[in-house]
């Protein structure tokens, strides 16, 4: 593990503390799940997107097109509004 030193305004420090208390987690466990939260995210976000540039409309519509035009059974039907 490596230490990490930082400055936090009074008032995020305390809102941390909080939260923390409140999840039941000491402080450096909460900043480490919110630091991995994060990267996580922004990971995912890139995964995503370099994925999506990948992706090609007209597969996607042969593949659509192999699709039945039926109606579903009836448990998987949308509940009416």
């Amino acid at each position: 593990m490596s230490p990490l030193n930082i400055q936090l305004p009074d008032s995020l420090y305390k809102s941390l503390q909080k939260l923390a208390e409140q999840d039941g987690v000491s402080l450096d466990q909460f900043v480490v799940l919110a630091v991995a939260e994060k990267i996580s995210a922004l990971t995912t976000e890139g995964y995503l997107r370099e994925r999506s540039n990948r992706g090609s409309r007209s597969k996607y519509e042969n593949v659509l097109a192999k699709v039945p035009d039926i109606e579903p059974e009836p448990y998987d039907r949308l509940p009416s509004v």
